[in-house]
């Protein structure tokens, strides 16, 4: 019989999710998501993999689960770090600021091996999770649209090329190439030009 290390066993199995969910983050920084296995993530959490395998079916779920974290970090960050009354321009320079430090806490293959990986299915799980995200985008790029700063005829495509452009600095930053300050001015640079701002 397991050993419950909790008073409850929602709180026992919480703490066990949360457990696996650290583990799987600290082997992204350390190996990249790509090269991780099932069996990588239960040593790390210190269970077994028939433990893993109760909260996780494959690895696609765990980094559905891990991505859900992620994305509810970003969020409450940006939040956090938005200055009150910031325009467009500053709202932007967060947003790409907190995405390159996501990419170097948690590097992951680009869009393409991802899916390859995943298959077509896990794949638009994982875009659906990270949708809030570019929800934030485009809310940054209408709020300029309306206010005059931005000029953009198309505030779908520019969020889909603002996340290319931050996508392009991924090996840059991991091979550390650029520092993560060259990399926000470089994006920032571009996207503002891009935008007319």
């Amino acid at each position: 019989m397991p050993r419950i290390s909790a008073a409850t066993i929602g709180e026992h199995r919480a703490q066990t999710r949360d457990r696996i969910l650290q583990a799987f983050s600290r082997l992204s920084r350390d190996q990249g998501i790509d090269t991780i296995s099932m069996t990588d993530v239960a040593s790390e959490a210190g269970i077994t993999r028939t433990v893993l395998y109760n909260y996780f079916p494959d690895k696609a779920a765990l980094l559905l689960a891990f991505t859900e974290r992620v994305t509810h970090y970003f969020i409450e960050s940006y939040g956090r770090e938005l200055p009150e009354h910031a325009s467009p321009a500053e709202r932007l320079r967060v947003f790409v600021r907190l995405q390159l430090a996501g990419l170097l806490a948690h590097p992951h293959p680009g869009p393409a091996d991802l899916s390859a990986a995943l298959g077509p299915d896990a794949y638009q799980r994982l875009a659906d999770h990270v949708a809030p995200m570019q929800r934030i985008l485009t809310g940054i790029i209408d709020s300029g649209v309306a206010s005059g700063d931005f000029r953009t005829p198309d505030v779908a495509a520019a969020a889909r090329m603002i996340i290319a452009v931050l996508g392009a600095e991924r090996v840059p930053l991991l091979s550390g190439t650029v520092t993560p300050q060259e990399a926000e001015e470089t994006v920032c640079g571009f996207v503002l030009r891009g935008l007319g701002a």
